[in-house]
């Protein structure tokens, strides 16, 4: 193809195209279908060139058109509150049902690795003669000591609104990181299990393994659930690098990206209910069956709406994904 003889021929359409999209009044329905027809020539034109004759500067220029055209044909999108009843009610539940098969194991094992490091430190005084000194160990498990204090040392709200941000941060990187095939997530989810685990076993070596337990439980069910949660989502993430599946990677990374990143806004919510039972439940007076059940109730709650309201969203042919009409067009494969 000669490409001066294309311009040539064709730069007085570009040029209508442009004017048509610059006009500040309202165009005529006259001039709403050229700026359509236009519009569909001008694409048609861009994948040519892209396919014969690429030049960046003439591609570039039919690039932002084609685009500026698409915006005008098709119009702006707006969120609505419909949009948000959507996302709670179909698109986040059904991508957690999608994924459970990812981190309900991530959470059994996880809860095992915890288990073990605490009996392993629980069970060799030589282990924790080497995380801390007798005297700070004795100031960490004593009644009143610093475990207990720990969620009554500032305001509830204030204490609340800490906690939910540090959670969230650590969900939301393990969402993010899971692209970097896995191993961030790996990394941070240890982290986790070991803090757990030294507490663990720190209190049981002290003989108040149920204080800690009445400590940990009301809000640790639930938050504990949502890094897992967030963690296998990563893990799944990673594993699309490596296996996609019959989708080719670029796409498969998209769907399953777009996911991700509706689940980082979902479990901040779940996150937000956590934080405030930290905050306001468990250093309150209550007795420890009632702080305790609390949160199994939250904890209960959060599996109904997984399996439940989910696991029907996704029977009706949800994804957790963006709607169809708002994903970039692919090309038909064959499995």
């Amino acid at each position: 193809m000669d490409l001066d003889v294309f311009v040539t021929a064709h730069r007085a359409e570009w040029d209508r195209l442009d004017a048509l999209l610059r006009r500040q009044r309202r165009l005529s329905g006259a001039e709403a279908d050229e700026l359509v027809v236009l519009y569909q020539r001008t694409a048609t034109h861009l994948s040519l060139i892209q396919s014969s004759a690429p030049d960046p500067q003439l591609t570039g220029r039919l690039s932002q058109l084609v685009a500026r055209a698409r915006s005008a044909v098709t119009g702006t999108r707006r969120a609505s509150w419909r949009d948000v009843t959507h996302f709670l009610g179909h698109g986040f539940p059904a991508a957690m049902y999608r994924t459970r098969h990812w981190w309900v194991p991530v959470a059994l094992l996880s809860t095992l690795v915890a288990a073990l490091i605490g009996w392993w430190i629980g069970t060799h005084p030589e282990v924790q003669s080497a995380i801390a000194a007798p005297e700070e160990l004795r100031q960490l498990t004593r009644p009143g000591g610093d475990y207990e204090t720990y969620y009554s040392s500032h305001p509830a709200a204030s204490f609340a609104a800490q906690v939910w941000t540090n959670n969230a941060q650590a969900a939301a990187m393990c969402l993010v990181l899971g692209a970097f095939l896995c191993f961030p997530v790996i990394w941070i989810l240890f982290l986790n299990m070991l803090n757990l685990g030294v507490g663990i076993g720190l209190m049981s070596s002290a003989g108040r393994l149920d204080t800690f337990l009445g400590l940990v439980l009301p809000h640790g069910l639930l938050e504990l659930t949502a890094v897992f949660v967030a963690a296998g989502t990563g893990l799944r993430l990673g594993w699309t690098l490596i296996d996609p599946g019959p989708r080719t990677r670029r796409t498969a990374l998209a769907e399953e990206g777009r996911a991700a990143l509706g689940m980082a806004i979902g479990l901040a919510l779940v996150l937000f209910v956590s934080g405030a039972i930290e905050g306001f439940v468990t250093p309150s007076g209550l007795p420890t069956w009632a702080r305790i059940a609390i949160g199994v109730a939250a904890e209960l709650a959060f599996l109904l709406y997984v399996y439940g309201v989910g696991g029907r969203a996704v029977r009706s042919g949800e994804r957790g994904d963006v709607t169809e009409a708002e994903r970039s067009a692919s090309v038909p494969m064959a499995a």
